[in-house]
């Protein structure tokens, strides 16, 4: 089942990329005590994931800042060298923390696992958006299909 408002995030490490290389954070130690925006994108690189989703939260980041959000997060079943990359790309430094959900655990922790298998791309992460405070989810916008609509970050900030 995929978790809901008002469901506590299941424990869990993300890959992130440090100065020193590829470190593995806790879900507390990401989210514990703050606001946080966490989108998804079924990969890295990918069309509207790449045009569409992750810029708009890079180009929305002071906008939803302003209404109290302290981390906006994205996170895809790529490795962490990937979505390091991926996120220099995209100018997200400082903007949009890059998490890595390398072997897809997270996403299906949450209940939101998307297999891609038949495309040749394999178990992925579904396309959402979740509001969360202090590791409790207050808003869920999880897409349809291979939508994209409720999870931007125009309608997670018209939602804020």
């Amino acid at each position: 089942m995929a978790i809901q408002v008002g469901d506590k995030l299941p424990e869990g490490r993300l890959t992130v990329m440090n100065a020193d290389g590829p470190g593995s954070d806790s879900i507390n130690d990401l989210f514990g005590g703050k606001k946080v925006v966490l989108f998804s994108v079924p990969g890295a690189f990918t069309p509207t994931c790449s045009k569409e989703h992750l810029p708009g939260f890079i180009e929305q980041a002071a906008a939803l800042k302003a209404k109290g959000v302290d981390l906006i997060a994205c996170m895809a079943v790529n490795d962490v060298f990937v979505m390091d990359a991926w996120g220099k790309q995209n100018a997200a430094a400082g903007k949009v923390a890059m998490l890595a959900d390398g072997s897809g655990v997270y996403s299906k922790a949450l209940g939101l696992e998307l297999d891609l298998s038949d495309r040749g791309l394999g178990v992925r992460g579904s396309r959402f958006a979740l509001v969360i405070e202090d590791n409790t989810v207050t808003q869920a916008f999880i897409e349809e299909g291979g939508a994209f609509a409720v999870s931007s970050a125009e309608n997670v900030l018209a939602n804020l």
